[in-house]
């Protein structure tokens, strides 16, 4: 589960200004955070099928937001993809 203190962490490190929270960098970020922890959960416990289906939700609406970053400027898609450690 993403802390508050841990999802400030985040959100500090990906932001692009002073008063910035859901810029699609900081988005992407949150998101790739929530990925890797419920992947580690379905390791586990891999008959949650409810749980497997939220992650792949999410890992669509990351992949949206990449391609959308990707069409607007690929300097920053290079950039959030090479900080964040995602394959692409």
């Amino acid at each position: 589960m993403l802390t508050k203190e841990k999802k400030d962490k985040i959100i500090g490190e990906y932001k692009t200004n002073e008063n910035d929270t859901g810029s699609p960098e900081v988005q992407i970020a949150l998101l790739t955070t929530r990925i890797n922890e419920l992947t580690g959960h379905l390791r586990t416990h891999s008959k949650d099928h409810s749980s497997r289906r939220g992650l792949l939700k999410m890992v669509g609406t990351r992949s949206s937001l990449l391609k959308y970053v990707r069409k607007n400027d690929v300097e920053r898609y290079r950039a959030i993809i090479s900080r964040l450690g995602l394959r692409k």
